[in-house]
């Protein structure tokens, strides 16, 4: 059953030197103020996974809490490259990252697979293209059709970390608006964390609401504003702003450090974070 714990108490509980993590939120809801708490305590050899890895896991491969990378396209969305996790790849800066690639497809299949515990998902791809010779994919054949697919190992986290609007007191979790593989990260992972805009008393279905109920979940972490710079549905809007000004940030190791320094290590939690941002360029 799910505890409502401190962000702080949740990350030193849950998450160890060289676990596999996962991250998950599509577009909105994602878990950054997690991201930033692994940077504060210093998670080192992390081998993270992300259907598409941004500014959250650019700042962690920057800050060298990573040693590996599993994902399907990675990018600062709607601005260009994430050159922190460039750096890292090109340059060893700070360390040297393994990457593994997949498609969108490949990634939701291992998911859900991982989900369903079942040892890998089945999907049609990964036909005519050089992916599938760098990276963890098998063919098999159909038992029934004899159809040619493409099979991918389930993701298995040790961690599984998702923010979202809502939890009640019990620890049972609501998300909505647009979602990706919350859920299926959730129920994938040995272990998972989910921080949340607030609690409440009792959870209002929404339409298109997922409920994420609490036997599923460790920890829950209250967290307002931990989506930030990206969206929550219902509470505040993307900061589109911080996006393009991380473009400039990132491309400079010295500016970066800084930046990490002033407003991550150097803030306790959420409500600082924020608070380290009020009135100044996000830049400084």
């Amino acid at each position: 059953m799910a505890e409502i714990v401190s962000l702080k108490t949740a990350i030193a509980d849950l998450v160890h030197d060289g676990d596999v993590v996962a991250l998950e939120g599509f577009t909105h809801l994602i878990p950054h103020a997690a991201g930033h708490e692994l940077i504060r305590q210093g998670r080192r050899d992390l081998s993270l996974i992300r259907m598409t890895p941004d500014i959250v896991y650019d700042q962690l491969i920057g800050a060298g809490c990573a040693r590996r990378l599993t994902f399907s396209w990675g990018g600062n969305p709607g601005v260009g490259s994430l050159h922190r996790l460039r750096d890292a790849v090109e340059d060893g800066w700070p360390s040297t990252l393994e990457l593994e690639e997949h498609s969108h497809a490949g990634m939701a299949a291992a998911y859900a697979a991982g989900a369903s515990n079942l040892p890998f998902g089945v999907l049609r791809g990964y036909v005519d293209t050089d992916l599938v010779d760098r990276t963890s994919v098998r063919r098999i054949t159909c038992p029934f059709t004899r159809e040619d697919l493409a099979a991918v190992a389930a993701h298995r986290p040790d961690v599984g970390v998702i923010h979202a609007q809502q939890a009640d007191r019990e620890g049972n979790v609501q998300l909505w608006g647009i979602l990706g593989v919350q859920k299926e990260a959730i129920l994938a992972s040995a272990r998972s964390l989910v921080t949340v805009e607030e609690i409440v008393e009792e959870l209002e279905p929404r339409p298109g609401g997922v409920v994420i109920p609490s036997w599923t979940i460790d920890a829950i972490a209250v967290a307002p504003g931990g989506a930030h710079p990206s969206y929550a549905h219902g509470y505040y809007e993307r900061d589109n702003e911080f996006y393009v000004q991380w473009d400039a940030i990132s491309r400079d190791r010295d500016q970066f450090a800084a930046w990490i320094e002033r407003h991550v290590l150097g803030t306790s939690d959420a409500v600082e974070y924020h608070r380290s941002l009020e009135g100044v360029d996000v830049a400084l």
